[in-house]
């Protein structure tokens, strides 16, 4: 059987697809670029701090050139949790395991309105014209690194979501994203595109069995939030401890456009993911939340940018992270300003707690500003849990793993409390809860313990 990246492999993915030629040449151009680029050398800036010489593209077979007879599909509510999916408040649901849509739906008061909500593969098929006008046109650059231009030959079994002008969407939609064949490779890539007055707001959740031997993501997410529009966008990690997880994330806010973005990471053996948020028109605004955990030996590295492309355009990013044991979390951060980009307002921070004393958290902030009158700054910060604060816990009937627990959590709440929704922020906290081994506590227990 095929496996691998090679060239093998990539004739027999193309002869299975069912595309446009626009697609197939994008996919052809992507590949021959894979082939050619050299694998990402830590004499790079961007990947000296995190170590690839135990990674290698031939282990792993893109799950949608797998054999029907050697995939082994799990539903993710039998190997997983769904940590933010309510059926009762939700307006479309997909669920997709190695590339395989087996959920579908979407209340029909949303599909007479023109909302599109379906795989990707589909929407290149049925409305090829309209995904040709975003797909790897002005966000992700599918020719950025090795890991990008794999993932524009590769991609299969993602979501697109189209909401037509002036449609606003009062419920959100949820996307869950499963590997569950050891040595697979999951390619989905997730576009968004809402028109000018639109809102919408989209769960997605990246999930393994905790399990899984060994795993591979490559993904992409490409997000184009029109005039006026507003979305709010949450993404949940939490692959196994033995899969790897590169991605390549833009959000595009047009003119007086707005994303309230929070992003979940608690899973993988390493991730390399850049997240970028580009305000390229009068008025846009980003929020973006970030939380991590990272624990055993996992390796986070996170790279965002915050990209003034215009003036009068505001920005906020705040990433913390806790780690224990031998983990590493590593966040470089920058804000470019672009010139003449007047009255910018932009702000970039990253917290980290450290749990261990063989724990590492490298924080990395910039700024780029070609202009003058503006306000911009960042901060980052790394620290330990403070003695005298478990002490003080302990003395009040707690006992030591109790007490580290519930300063995490506390650590946590400024990020957590800054996301919009209450159902993501609950989920957010029992998971963080989990990761940590301890039963969270009811907030009648918290108060009873501060009376003390």
């Amino acid at each position: 059987m095929t496996s691998g990246f090679d060239q093998e492999t990539f004739e027999r993915f193309l002869s299975e697809r069912a595309e446009p030629d626009w697609s197939l040449r994008q996919r052809r151009q992507a590949f021959e670029a894979f082939q050619r680029m050299p694998f990402p050398s830590r004499s790079h800036e961007e990947w000296r701090r995190t170590d690839l010489r135990l990674f290698s593209f031939q282990r792993y077979t893109p799950a949608a050139v797998l054999s029907a007879g050697a995939r082994q599909v799990v539903l993710p509510a039998e190997a997983v949790t769904l940590r933010l999916f309510d059926r009762t408040t939700v307006h479309g649901h997909r669920v997709v395991v190695d590339g395989c849509e087996l959920e579908r739906s979407l209340a029909d008061e949303v599909t007479s309105k023109g909302v599109v909500f379906c795989s990707l593969d589909d929407a290149v098929r049925e409305h090829g014209e309209l995904v040709r006008r975003y797909l790897f046109t002005r966000a992700v650059d599918p020719l950025y690194d090795k890991f990008a231009a794999a993932h524009a030959a590769f991609w299969s079994g993602g979501t697109f979501l189209y909401v037509p002008r002036n449609m606003m969407l009062s419920s959100p939609l949820h996307v869950v994203t499963a590997l569950a064949t050891p040595s697979a490779a999951e390619t989905s890539h997730t576009l968004i595109v809402l028109e000018e007055g639109a809102e919408a707001t989209l769960f997605i959740e990246l999930l393994s069995p905790p399990e899984l031997e060994d795993g591979l993501h490559l993904g992409a997410l490409e997000v184009f939030v029109g005039r006026g529009a507003r979305l709010r966008l949450v993404t949940l990690q939490d692959l196994g401890i033995k899969v790897w997880n590169f991605a390549h994330q833009r959000v595009l806010c047009d003119q007086d456009g707005a994303v309230d973005w929070a992003v979940g990471v608690l899973g993988s053996k390493l991730s390399k993911v850049n997240q970028e948020v580009e305000l390229s028109e009068r008025g846009a605004e980003a929020d973006v939340n970030g939380l991590m955990f990272a624990r055993d030996r996992q390796h986070l590295s996170y790279h965002t940018r915050q990209w003034h492309r215009v003036g009068a355009t505001r920005s906020d990013l705040l990433f913390r992270g806790a780690l224990t044991e031998r983990a590493r979390i590593v966040w470089r951060g920058m804000i470019r300003v672009e010139q003449g980009a007047l009255k910018t307002n932009a702000y970039q921070r990253n917290d980290n707690l450290i749990l261990s004393d063989h724990a590492r958290a490298d924080s990395i902030p910039g700024l780029e500003i070609e202009a003058d009158d503006v306000r911009c700054t960042h901060g980052a910060t790394a620290g330990r849990v403070d003695p005298e604060q478990v002490f003080y816990m302990q003395s009040r009937g707690l006992e030591h793993d109790e007490a580290v627990h519930l300063i995490v959590e506390g650590f946590f709440t400024e990020v957590v409390n800054r996301i919009a929704i209450p159902s993501v922020r609950a989920a957010l906290r029992a998971a963080v809860a989990e990761k940590l081994g301890f039963r969270l506590p009811a907030p009648e227990e918290v108060f009873e313990l501060a009376a003390l």
